[in-house]
Parts: structure tokens; C-alpha cells; sequence
């Protein structure tokens, strides 16, 4: 079954953190599921990406033309991503156990790309199509920069990751109108049943 693949489902603030949130439910065994089990999904979140993700990817647009041939380097970057980033959340620090996987899984999906990345044009400067693990990897390594390791969370509704830009950096939810909404509703549904049950 396709995805829609709408705003919501890029609430992790950078493309490689929305990658990672392509695993549904991630750590619930019974109920989690891949999004991109079916290859062919990949291709259509890279051509989501291209919009939602536009900012972040200065306008370049995604290219997965053979997403079978690049699932295995999307699979490993997204999981290396999430292992360190999750686990930098959880504990405060990063785990330099998973900085190799991290860095070999980013360095397998940059083969291949023929980039000048800078400062100002970290996806490159050109108008060709950027390839999406090349924009994944890219995006991946922009993560391990302090500033933005401290703007790492996890949210509490749905455990995708995501960054907190808020300005005093309270930010609860990956998605206020959906996670925040969910939980304001499941503590209102609770009050009024303790209410009821008095």
C-alpha cells in the first residue's frame, strides 16, 4: 500500500531524521512496521523530501531513479542514524561504539557523488538532481555538530526523533497538531473518566 507521504511525516526537522522516522512505532515489536519495506516507497519519499525538505536541501531536488539498487545504503544510513542519535538523546553523550556503522554507513552513500559541498551549499550548487543517499549521508553527518546534538528529541507520543527549534527549546512533541493533540485529548479523555468515576 502506498504512503502519503504528507507534512507530518517530515516533523523531524532534517531529511535524515525523517528517514529514520520511516520505521513506525520503533522499539514497540508487536506493532512496529518499515514504510519502506515496499523499495519503490523510498522513491516517493525522496520525491516528498524534494519539497518538504526544500530549505534544508536548498532547492535541489532528490533523485531515486533505482531505489532497489540504493535501499541497502538508505536501510544502513537510516538505522546507523538512529541507533547513534537515539541513543545520544537517551543517555546525553554519543555512543563512539556506533560511530563507525555511522560514519561507514554515510561514507557508502556518498560513493559515487560528484558534490562541492560548502557552508552555503551543503547539498552542492548544481542544478542536476542530488541523489537521495547521497542527501541522506550528507544530511546524516550535519547532525554531529554540538548546537544540533542539543536540540536532539525523542518524542514522548510517538518516539520519532526530532529537533527542537524552538526558541527556549521545550519543544514536546515531534507534531504539535498530531502527537500534542493525541496527548492533550488522551489526558482530557482520563480527567473526565476519574470524573465520572467519583
Amino acid at each position: 500500500m502506498a504512503v502519503s507521504w504528507t507534512q507530518h511525516r517530515f516533523s523531524g526537522g532534517v531529511l535524515a531524521l525523517d528517514t529514520a522516522n520511516t520505521v513506525v512505532l520503533r522499539g514497540d515489536a508487536a506493532r512496529s512496521f518499515d514504510r519502506f519495506d515496499e523499495p519503490m516507497e523510498i522513491a516517493r519519499f525522496a520525491a516528498a523530501a524534494s519539497g518538504f525538505r526544500a530549505d534544508e536541501l536548498k532547492g535541489r531536488a532528490l533523485a531515486a531513479p533505482d531505489p532497489l539498487a540504493i535501499a541497502g545504503k538508505v536501510i544502513a544510513i537510516r538505522e546507523a542514524t538512529d541507533r547513534l542519535m537515539r541513543s545520544s538523546v537517551i543517555d546525553g553523550a554519543l555512543a563512539t561504539a556506533d560511530m563507525p556503522a555511522f560514519l561507514n554507513a554515510c561514507a557508502s552513500g556518498l560513493i559515487g557523488a560528484r558534490e562541492s559541498l560548502s557552508a552555503a551549499t551543503p547539498f552542492g550548487a548544481t542544478p542536476e538532481p542530488l541523489a537521495f543517499e547521497a542527501a541522506l549521508a550528507v544530511s546524516a553527518l550535519s547532525l554531529l555538530s554540538a548546537a544540533t546534538m542539543s536540540r536532539l528529541r525523542i518524542c514522548p507520543n510517538c518516539n520519532w526523533l526530532f529537533l527542537d527549534r524552538s526558541r527556549n527549546g521545550s519543544r514536546l512533541w515531534c507534531d504539535m497538531a498530531v502527537c500534542g493533540n493525541r496527548q492533550k485529548a488522551k489526558r482530557h479523555y482520563s480527567r473526565r473518566k476519574e470524573v465520572q468515576n467519583a
